[in-house]
């Protein structure tokens, strides 16, 4: 039997009542399917690209180059853009929790991420 959910509860947060997200459109470029054929962009991924100050606001994977990161907030929660792109959550502001997210961030995306603090 195979169980279904309805909604994510995975928190990114180290302290789930004090953080500040923004709405945002996730992107489905480059995102490779999992092994059940799924695109899912997992909660804890660092966005940015000009997100902020973009009209269409779709949320694009961090890059970091000569030193510098484009990073611009988290994604708050899983995303599924296997059927195109998705709205999400992107948090600007907050305590993420490293052990909940797939990847730590670099160097050069910490000092981006002015206003989100990481914490073990």
């Amino acid at each position: 039997m195979k169980e279904t959910t309805y909604g994510n509860t995975k928190s990114i947060t180290k302290f789930p009542d004090h953080y500040v997200n923004v709405g945002i459109t996730v992107d489905n470029t480059g995102i490779t399917a999992n092994a059940e054929g799924r695109k899912i962009v997992p909660a804890g991924t660092i966005l940015g690209g000009g997100i902020l100050t973009s009209t269409t606001v779709k949320a694009k994977k961090a890059v970091t180059t000569t030193g510098v990161s484009n990073a611009e907030g988290v994604l708050f929660y899983d995303v599924d853009v296997t059927d195109g792109p998705k709205p999400g959550a992107m948090l600007i502001h907050g305590f993420v929790d490293l052990a909940k997210i797939p990847t730590a961030p670099t160097a050069e995306e910490i000092v981006a991420l002015k206003q989100i603090t990481f914490l073990r």
